[in-house]
């Protein structure tokens, strides 16, 4: 799958930074083209993979490169200024060679949270193109201006794309992890697990070719094709699972195999094993995986250890868990590699703890700030009344 990736804000242009190097580690090209928008000039200095020219700052005349201090409101407010300067970067993408745009963006902070879904929304205005988010929310531990940032960039956000990816921190961070560490160990297992997603189809010369291709098209009916009409098709979680087996490239040891070991049993059990673990075990954002309307299986690892019948049947399990007749599955082949895995894609979840916890922040919020300004307003007219007896002793 082709992707234009934008990454908005501090979090949003590491993540993006990241996949570049993915995408040249497993040299697949999945990435087509790859800009990081930010108010704040010290992060655009940090990226490593981002073209120069594809850095784009925004908000000079307010904030002068300072970034907007965890004010999302200030965010997409000078995202809407700047929306010509972000416009000239994606102009130079040759977007009739996407399958995609993907915004990635921390959820928690001013830039990203605010800026993301107001660049949904300009993208869907002008292109075709599916417009997906890839969203980061915030640890509860980070303090409650971030989890009200989540909250309130959450709902517009959905809103504005076509599908929502989401990957939650507080579900991935270890006890006792300094957060530098956290952070980048956390957005390798982002990369790693969207990154194996979009990858898969995209067959450069000389590869193996899957038994059953899982082509964009596939990716693009999971989450919901809004036709660039941003219609939010709701929120997508993936669930990862793996394991070691001996492919033919370790050498003598191969000529030893047992001719059992790769029988079509044991690789079918194997991916369906798998395939339960992917979905029963830690998702990037915790959810019910009954609750999802789509789902799709991918299976990657050696072509030997691959088979049709365990796709076919880690795919049946899925149907039957989620209720739903919308699941596709296909392989991803990893010539070498020594592991085989399963990617599980759960599109248009409804059960998610976290999302009704950031909701209910968000209505406790509103109705703090109204009970906030109507004291204001009482206490004003007071003083008002107030000074108007004094001048009348006067």
């Amino acid at each position: 799958m082709k992707l234009a990736l934008i990454g908005f804000g501090q979090a949003g242009g590491k993540i993006v930074d990241e996949f570049l190097a993915y995408d040249s580690a497993i040299d697949t090209s999945f990435v087509e083209a790859a800009i990081a928008v930010n108010s704040a000039t010290t992060d655009l200095q940090g990226l490593d993979h981002v073209p120069q020219k594809n850095r784009v700052l925004i908000g000079q005349a307010r904030v002068k490169g300072h970034g907007v201090g965890a004010d999302n409101e200030l965010g997409a407010e000078v995202t809407e200024a700047d929306i010509d300067e972000i416009q000239g970067a994606i102009d130079r993408i040759p977007v009739h060679e996407i399958d995609a745009f993907l915004i990635v963006a921390g959820m928690g902070g001013g830039t990203g949270s605010g800026g993301a879904p107001v660049l949904a929304r300009h993208l869907n205005r002008i292109y075709t193109e599916p417009v997906y988010g890839l969203g980061v929310l915030p640890g509860t531990d980070e303090g409650g201006i971030y989890t009200l940032n989540a909250a309130r960039s959450f709902k517009t956000f959905v809103h504005e794309v076509d599908n929502l990816l989401v990957f939650d921190n507080d579900a991935w961070r270890s006890a006792g992890e300094s957060v530098g560490s956290g952070y980048d160990r956390i957005n390798r297992e982002i990369v790693e697990r969207f990154g194996l997603l979009f990858a898969a189809g995209e067959v450069g010369h000389g590869d193996h070719v899957a038994e059953s291709v899982v082509d964009s098209s596939e990716i693009i009916n999971t989450l919901g094709n809004g036709n660039g009409n941003g219609n939010g098709n709701g929120v997508s979680t993936i669930g990862y699972a793996s394991e070691t087996v001996e492919s033919e490239s370790d050498g003598l040891l191969s000529s030893f195999r047992s001719e059992t070991e790769f029988d079509e049993g044991t690789a079918t059990n194997r991916m369906t094993s798998l395939v339960r673990k992917s979905t029963l075990g830690r998702l990037t954002l915790p959810a019910d995986a009954a609750s999802a309307d789509r789902g799709l299986v991918v299976a990657t690892g050696p072509p030997e250890h691959l088979n049709r019948k365990g796709v076919e049947r880690g795919r049946q399990w899925l149907e039957d868990e989620t209720g739903s007749m919308e699941i596709r599955g296909g392989d991803y082949p990893l010539p070498g590699e020594d592991e085989v895995g399963a990617i599980v894609l759960l599109s248009g979840v409804t059960d998610v703890p976290r999302i009704d916890q950031l909701q209910q922040v968000a209505i406790e919020a509103q109705e703090t700030t109204e009970n906030v300004r109507a004291r204001a307003q009482d206490d004003f007219a007071s003083l008002v009344d107030t000074g108007g007896e004094l001048d009348a002793l006067f």
